[in-house]
């Protein structure tokens, strides 16, 4: 699987936690990779950030351990366009900023 969604995520879960790429399939159990409950929070709150929206509603019925790369996928594309065209993105500091300013100004 190569799409935007999923390719941001397992930039997430390679650069932040440390995970082998390789081991970053859709079928991938979160457990099965080495995440444990409370590096689960910190998993979603990362992932929350990379793609600006929250995911509380759609994961507090699941066994968020239990959970597929997959249905991770399928839950941040029910709820929003993939992050940008290079797969990743998370604005910080100025770019954030920056990329506010011009959302909020008016066209020329």
């Amino acid at each position: 699987m190569s799409t935007p969604t999923f390719n941001s995520i397992a930039a997430v879960l390679e650069t932040d936690f440390h995970l082998d790429r390789n081991l970053l399939k859709p079928d991938a159990v979160l457990k099965n990779l080495g995440l444990d409950a409370p590096a689960m929070v910190d998993v979603v709150s990362a992932l929350e950030d990379a793609f600006h929206h929250r995911v509380y509603n759609e994961l507090r019925d699941s066994d968020i351990c239990g959970i597929t790369l997959q249905r991770l996928c399928e839950v941040f594309d029910d709820i929003t366009d993939p992050p940008a065209a290079n797969g990743f993105f998370r604005p910080s500091g100025a770019q954030a900023s920056s990329a506010a300013t011009a959302a909020h100004s008016p066209s020329r």
